[in-house]
This record gives C-alpha cells, sequence and structure tokens, in this order.
C-alpha cells in the first residue's frame, strides 16, 4: 500500500514535466499550482529542483514513519512480556502506542488522499459544474469521515490524560500516609468515576453507524455579550456545561437537549428568555385589543408577530415555544369537554359527524375543479382544500367561553353543534395527518398504481374507524367504571390545598391524550374527551375542576397564540394585500355559504336559525394549517409560494373572524344571551 501510494505521488509530481505538458488546458493549471508554490518568476531548473525535494522528502518521511511503527511493535511486545506492570496498566500503554500508530497511519493517508484529489481535479473538466460539484462531494464525505477519525483519536486521548494523572495520584499516595479525609474523598472519587460510567450513553458511538444518519458540519456559537471580559468568562463555564448552539450548513439551530455529564443541572437560558419576553410584552399587546373591542388572543399573536423573525427576531428557542403553546390547546380543549356534557353530546352526534364530512367533501371537490382550471395537481388541491376546510377549535372555544347558552324548548343549542363539529374536524386532521404520506407517493405515481393508491386511502381510513371506536368503547368503561371513585378519591386527598386535585386531573388529561395517540387519533380529542368524562360528575365538579385550570389555560394560551405570531408575516401580507384579501374572502365567504347549505339540510326544523352563527364560527381557517403546511412543503406537495399564501389566508381569516362572529350574534341571539359571546 505505502510503495503504490509512494508511486502514485512520483507520478503526479512529475505530470507537469510529462504527461500534462501536451493539453493545454492541464498545462496551464500545472503552471498555475507551480507559481502558488515558488512563486512567479520560478525558472524550470527551479521547478524541478522543487519537484525532486519535495520527492525527497517525502520519500524519508515514509521511511522514518516505517521505523517508528517498527519500534511501537517492539514497545507494545516489551509491554506485554512485563511481569511488573498490572493488567490494568498494560492495556493502558498498549492502547497508547496504538493510539500513536493510528495517528502515523491517519497521517499518511490524509497526504495521499490529498493527492488524489489533486489528480482527480487536474484530470477533470474545470467547465463541467456536475463534475466539480461530485469532486466537491467526496471532498466533503472525506473531510466529514476524517473529522470524526480526529475527534474519536481526541477522545481518547483525553481519557489517556485522565489515566496518566490518576496514576500519578496513585503513586503520590502510596509515597505518604493519607489521613481519613483523603481516604473518605479517595472514595468517593472512585464512586464518583463509577457512577459516570454507570450513566454515561454512547449515544455518539452507537448511532454513527445507524442506516440514515448523516455526518455534517456545525458551528458552535457562544452567547453575544457586551462585556468582552464577562464573555471569555462565561465561554469558559458554557463550554462546561454544553450551554452553546449549534447551527448546521441548512441554518437549523440546535440546543442540548440531553447533556453527557446527567449529574449537572442545567437550564436553557435562551428558552427561559424567551418565555419571559413573550410574557411582559402580551399584557400591553392584549390590553391593546381590549381598548380597541377586539379579543386578547389577537394581542398574543400581536406579540409573537413583534417578535419573531418578521419583526425583533428575538425569540431563539422557537421550536421550544411552539411545542409549550400545545399544551395550551390541550388544557384549552380540556375545558370545552368540560363545558360539553355527554348529555349535550348525545343529542347533536349526528349532526357533528355528518356536517364536517360534508363540508370538507364539498371543499375538496371545489378545489379540484379550480385545480382542473387552473392546471394544479390533484394532490396539491386535495390537500390546500383539506387544510381550508379545518376551523380554529380554541378561537371558536374563546368566542364560546362563559357565554350564556340553554336550549329552549327542546331546540338544539348552537353551542353544541359547534363544538361537536370541531371535534369531528379535529379527528378528521388526524384522519390527514395519516394520509399525508399516501399523498406524497401519489404525486409521483403513475396511473397503473392509482388503485393500489385508493385502497391503501380506504384501509387507512377503516384503521381510523377502528380507532375511534376502540377510543370511545375506553371512555365508555372509564365513565362506567372509574371517573366516579377516581374524583372522588383526589376530593378527598385535596383538602385544604388543591394540589392533588390539579395533578390528579392533569395526570387524567395526559392519560387520554396518551390513549388516543396509541390509537393514532389526535391527541386534541383525547384532551376534550377528558372533560367530558369528568363533566359527567355533575356541574359542582366541573366548576370546582375549572376554577383550578383555567388559570393554567389562560397562561399556555398565551404562549400558544404568540407561537402562531412567529408565523406572521406582515412584509409578506403587505407586498400581496389585494390578492390575498381577495383570497381570504374568497375562502371566507365560500366556507359560510357551504356551511349553512350543509346545515341547512342536517338541522331539525325548529333549529334552523342556528346555522347562521354556526357557519360564522366555522368561517375561518384553522391554525393547524401551519403545521400541516410546514409538512407538506417538507415533502414537496406544496412550493414555498403556496406554503406562505395558505400561512397568510390563515392569518387573516382569523382576524376577520371575531368581526362576522358578532354580526352573527348580533342579528340572531336574542339580547339576554349576547353577554359573553363576544
Amino acid at each position: 500500500m505505502k510503495a503504490t501510494g509512494f508511486i502514485s505521488l512520483w507520478t503526479l509530481v512529475s505530470l507537469p514535466c510529462g504527461q500534462l505538458a501536451n493539453p493545454a488546458e492541464h498545462e496551464d493549471v500545472v503552471k498555475h499550482a507551480i507559481k502558488l508554490h515558488r512563486g512567479k518568476g520560478a525558472v524550470i531548473t527551479q521547478r524541478k529542483q522543487w519537484v525532486l525535494e519535495s520527492c525527497r522528502k517525502l520519500s524519508g518521511l515514509l521511511r522514518q514513519k516505517n521505523v517508528v511503527l517498527n519500534k511501537l511493535k517492539n514497545a507494545i511486545r516489551a509491554v506485554e512480556k512485563d511481569a511488573g506492570l498490572s493488567d490494568e496498566e498494560k492495556l493502558f500503554q498498549v492502547h497508547t502506542f496504538e493510539i500513536f500508530q493510528k495517528e502515523l497511519n491517519e497521517s499518511e493517508n490524509s497526504v495521499f488522499q490529498a493527492i488524489h484529489g489533486l489528480q482527480r481535479a487536474l484530470q477533470g473538466d474545470y467547465k463541467d459544474v456536475v463534475n466539480m460539484k461530485e469532486s466537491s462531494r467526496q471532498r466533503l464525505e472525506a473531510l466529514r469521515e476524517a473529522a470524526i477519525k480526529e475527534e474519536m483519536e481526541y477522545v481518547e486521548l483525553l481519557a489517556a490524560e485522565k489515566h496518566q494523572v490518576e496514576a500519578l495520584k496513585n503513586m503520590q499516595h502510596q509515597n505518604k500516609s493519607l489521613s481519613m479525609l483523603d481516604e473518605i474523598l479517595e472514595d468517593v472519587r472512585k464512586a464518583a468515576d463509577r457512577l459516570e460510567e454507570e450513566i454515561e450513553e454512547h449515544a455518539f458511538d452507537d448511532n454513527k453507524s445507524v442506516r440514515g444518519v448523516n455526518f455534517e458540519a456545525v458551528l458552535r456559537v457562544e452567547e453575544d455579550e457586551a462585556n468582552s471580559k464577562r464573555n471569555a468568562s462565561k465561554r469558559e463555564v458554557e463550554d462546561d456545561l454544553g450551554l452553546s448552539m449549534l447551527i448546521d450548513s441548512q441554518n437549523n439551530q440546535y440546543i442540548l437537549t440531553k447533556p453527557r455529564d446527567s449529574t449537572i443541572p442545567r437550564a436553557d437560558h435562551h428558552f427561559i428568555k424567551d418565555i419571559v419576553t413573550i410574557g411582559m410584552l402580551s399584557l400591553p399587546c392584549g390590553w391593546l385589543c381590549t381598548t380597541i373591542g377586539l379579543p386578547t388572543m389577537f394581542g398574543y399573536i400581536i406579540c409573537g408577530v413583534l417578535l419573531g423573525p418578521s419583526g425583533l427576531n428575538s425569540i431563539k428557542s422557537i421550536v421550544q415555544v411552539e411545542t409549550l403553546g400545545e399544551f395550551g390547546v390541550f388544557f384549552t380543549l380540556f375545558l370545552v369537554g368540560l363545558e360539553f356534557s355527554p348529555e349535550r353530546l348525545r343529542k347533536v352526534w349526528k349532526i357533528s359527524l355528518q356536517g364536517p364530512c360534508y363540508m370538507t367533501v364539498l371543499m375538496i371537490a371545489f378545489g379540484l375543479l379550480w385545480g382542473h382550471l387552473l392546471q394544479i395537481r390533484p394532490t396539491q388541491s386535495v390537500f390546500i382544500s383539506t387544510c381550508l376546510s379545518l376551523s380554529s377549535t380554541p378561537l371558536v372555544s374563546r368566542f364560546l367561553a362563559g357565554s350564556v347558552r340553554g336550549d329552549k324548548e327542546g331546540d338544539i343549542d348552537y353551542s353544541s353543534v359547534l363544538l361537536g363539529m370541531l371535534v369531528m374536524q379535529d379527528v378528521q386532521l388526524g384522519l390527514f395527518i395519516a394520509v399525508m404520506p399516501t399523498l406524497i407517493q401519489a404525486g409521483v405515481s403513475t396511473y397503473s398504481s392509482i388503485f393500489k393508491e385508493i385502497l391503501r386511502i380506504l384501509i387507512l381510513i377503516g384503521q381510523i374507524l377502528f380507532s375511534l371506536a376502540a377510543v370511545f368503547l375506553v371512555c365508555l368503561v372509564i365513565k362506567t367504571y372509574l371517573i366516579g371513585p377516581y374524583y372522588r378519591k383526589l376530593h378527598a386527598e385535596s383538602k385544604g390545598t388543591k394540589e392533588i386535585l390539579i395533578l390528579g386531573i392533569t395526570a387524567f388529561i395526559f392519560l387520554m391524550l396518551t390513549i388516543t395517540e396509541l390509537l393514532d387519533v389526535s391527541m386534541e380529542l383525547g384532551c376534550f374527551l377528558a372533560g367530558a368524562l369528568i363533566s359527567s360528575q355533575g356541574h359542582m365538579v366541573t366548576d370546582e375542576i375549572m376554577s383550578c385550570i383555567e388559570p393554567i389555560r389562560d397562561f399556555l394560551a398565551i404562549i400558544f397564540f404568540a407561537s402562531i405570531g412567529l408565523h406572521v408575516f406582515p412584509t409578506f401580507v403587505i407586498y400581496e394585500l389585494t390578492v390575498l384579501l381577495f383570497l381570504t374572502l374568497s375562502v371566507v365567504i365560500m366556507k359560510f355559504v357551504l356551511a349553512v347549505l350543509v346545515l341547512s339540510l342536517i338541522l331539525p326544523k325548529t333549529s334552523q336559525y342556528i346555522k347562521w352563527i354556526v357557519s360564522a364560527g366555522l368561517a375561518q381557517v384553522s391554525e393547524f394549517s401551519f403545521v400541516l403546511g410546514s409538512r407538506a412543503r417538507r415533502a414537496g406537495i406544496i412550493s414555498r409560494e403556496v406554503y406562505l399564501l395558505i400561512l397568510s389566508v390563515t392569518t387573516l381569516s382569523l382576524l376577520l373572524a371575531p368581526a362576522l362572529w358578532r354580526a352573527a350574534i348580533m342579528k340572531c341571539v336574542p339580547r339576554p344571551e349576547r353577554r359573553s359571546s363576544t
């Protein structure tokens, strides 16, 4: 191998004097390379002398490396035969020699890889971009592998250094008598070393060979501080705590999720600052919206806009803020379920099941029609139509919060119908997320496999229906046998303190959330069903739990609506305001008309008057279109432009929703029932 590498080197460095002198392009490249090494005025004899000297030096280094390798082998044999060393000390010394051997071999390989890379570049066509891209990719892969090997070697050297220091300490301890305190500390040190070895997860070594794992170059960025001295000292601390940020070549930013040393507590100070900033700015924004007659949720969205990428760009932990905001959705739907008793659910279950299904089918039909006229792909049309057919459950829940809603002479309450339809749309959301992989494949499938795709969709629908049946069976068992004794036990244990009650209710919410997630149904449905099950215990139970959970819901809802504002881009809306207003009004009017049409067919004649209120509550686009749009964009179902249009139309429809809701309430609801509906 070494001889072959040396011949390759000699061949390459001799090319300027022989083989590469014929092609004009190669000759120019060689001349330029020699000028870089020897200067612009180098003569031919000096060039030849430089080639000979370089080859002579490299040959001498290779011979010296072989001599050192032989000495290392002899040293390893001598250590293995030394009877005065313990087995542990032998392993350590042999391992140290092997590290040095590996470093010598890797250094040699790096030299010849660089030479082969230069030879490949000289033989390639510099006008061929594809060839240059492939060469760059190969060099990048080689650098990544070299970086991984060097990182492993560095870690091994650190371990060897640590072992050397410990061996020196042991020798010092043997030469002097230890006090009782020193002996105790030595025992603690050994126990701490064993603890670190036991809890340490070799995630890097375990995952680097897993299929689908790629090596990438990242930047490690420390936090900027005005005071450079403070920054220097803080950097040393953060290096130890691992609190810096990593940025990859695609500009994705990462923070530490699990440290190597789990014995030291850590906190993500970026996330803490983000939550504190959102909490402080939400107050004036919400106050302003209350003053001008808008729901406070729009103040929280404005807060997210001001702090997000389109504003001050001060939010660093966007993913973490959005994750915490999801809990706002969970608790909001739980409180909706508390107000939505099983008796009311039984009264409107047919309407709640039929209405969203009919509306979704009609929206998809209109979407396919317009897509055919505008020459849009069917998969894209289906996705956009389904996205736009969903309505915002948290927004409507805030509209209905605390309103006076009573059934009159057996009529159906508009809030029951509206919440039932929204919950069914949440179920459809889970179904659509499950069908998205099929949409991705359908975008690249041929007509010969269209029947297979239809069969797959039917199978997925069957699985969802089976999961829904299993969920409601579980709910029936919990309502009949478990929820009553469970709440009575919580109530008995929580006398004098609400801690156990809050913890018990939260655990029950998360249990139902987990059950629906395991059954491939949306987690939001599990939160709603948790509230509906507890509401079956009576109004006193509902009022007590609501007084405990509402403050938690309110704070988490602030985070949720602020996270929506992080994805609102006012500059894009301003640039395309005319188009976006036309699209938004078209979507809102279409959803309102379709909802009125569907409800006219399925509502009883005595309850036809509520169709206007329910339609007004459904005539906006759900904030979950942000989630679906981001997934579809990553999967290639929709383009960047369509994604931004969906975000903007969703935002504008949410802004129009309060005005439409207020108009419907003023028209259809008697004055005593308007107290809190707006």
